[in-house]
C-alpha cells in the first residue's frame, strides 16, 4: 500500500501502462510522457495551480473549451486558494502556461483546445 495521495493529480498528469485492461505500447507511453514532462521541473506550489486548472479542464469532458467555462470554476478555486483575490487572472496565467508548454492550443479570443 502507498501513502502517496494520487487524487491531487489530474488524469492527464498520470501515465498508465495498462488502461482498461489493455497494455499500452512503448510509443504511446512515451507520447504521454512528452506531453506532461514539463511538470517535472515545476515547483510544488506551482504544480498545485497547474493540476487544479488541468482538473477543471478535465471536468468539462471536451477537447475544445472557452475561458468562460473555466471561469465557472472560480468559486471552487477560491475555496482552494482563499488568500488569492485574483482567481480569474490566475486562471488566465495558468492557461497561458499550459499553452506555452504545448498542453493547450489557443484557437481564438477565449477559446482553447487540448492537444
Amino acid at each position: 500500500m502507498s501513502d502517496i495521495d494520487f487524487s491531487a493529480i489530474p488524469e492527464s498528469g498520470k501515465i498508465h501502462y495498462i488502461q482498461n485492461g489493455t497494455y499500452k505500447t512503448r510509443t504511446e507511453i512515451l507520447k504521454e510522457w512528452e506531453k506532461i514532462k514539463f511538470l517535472e521541473k515545476e515547483k510544488s506550489e506551482s504544480k498545485g495551480w497547474i493540476f487544479d486548472i488541468m482538473k477543471c479542464i478535465e471536468k468539462l469532458k471536451k477537447e475544445e473549451f472557452s475561458l468562460q467555462e473555466i471561469y465557472n470554476f472560480e468559486q471552487d478555486l477560491q475555496k482552494l486558494y482563499p488568500e488569492n483575490n485574483n482567481i480569474k487572472a490566475k486562471i488566465r496565467q495558468q492557461l497561458q502556461f499550459l499553452r506555452d508548454k504545448k498542453y493547450l492550443k489557443f484557437l481564438s479570443r477565449g477559446k482553447y483546445k487540448l492537444l
